[in-house]
């Protein structure tokens, strides 16, 4: 916006002279939504199932798809889905989940 004056701790209108406080102007933080494999979109404390055979990194464990997980924690990041499964916290893409 180029009608606008820049003070300290206000907003002024150049063409009505309408002064407003900076605090107004901040942008609503962007909410984020986690999708599953399928498109359904995910909340924390939903439940999941692993759609496909999920092979553990540096283990030699792999977690089979059916498995499900119980109260999904969203997380930011690579790994959008903090949980835990047969004993374990692990993260998860949403990718190779599907809501139960």
């Amino acid at each position: 916006m180029t009608e606008l004056i820049e003070h300290a701790d206000r907003w002024e209108c150049v063409i009505c002279g309408h002064e407003w406080p900076r605090e107004a102007v901040a942008q609503a933080p962007e909410t984020r939504v986690v999708k599953d494999a399928h498109g359904t979109v995910l909340a924390d404390g939903d439940s999941v199932v692993l759609i496909k055979d999920l092979k553990l990194k540096g283990s030699s464990q792999v977690l089979k798809g059916g498995t499900k997980a119980k109260s999904i924690r969203l997380v930011d990041g690579d790994h959008e889905i903090s949980c835990k499964m047969d004993g374990s916290a692990i993260g998860l893409k949403a990718c190779f989940v599907k809501k139960a």
